[in-house]
């Protein structure tokens, strides 16, 4: 969670520098995130993005 951005969720991706990538869990643009700025997602948080990210993969037609 990028608390640096109003709480928003994304998979760690990398390091840019002092920086970390993160890119939106249904897919998107990576971003870069100060560290200090992130914070583990909670139980609910995760099982949102997961959710959502099945049903999006769902309305494309994938399993």
């Amino acid at each position: 969670m990028d608390t640096g951005r109003d709480d928003r969720l994304g998979e760690f991706r990398g390091l840019a520098g002092p920086h970390w990538v993160l890119r939106p869990v249904r897919g998107g643009p990576e971003w870069e995130a100060e560290p200090r700025e992130v914070r583990l997602a909670g139980p609910m948080e995760r099982l949102r993005a997961e959710i959502a990210r099945r049903n999006a993969l769902s309305s494309e037609g994938r399993p």
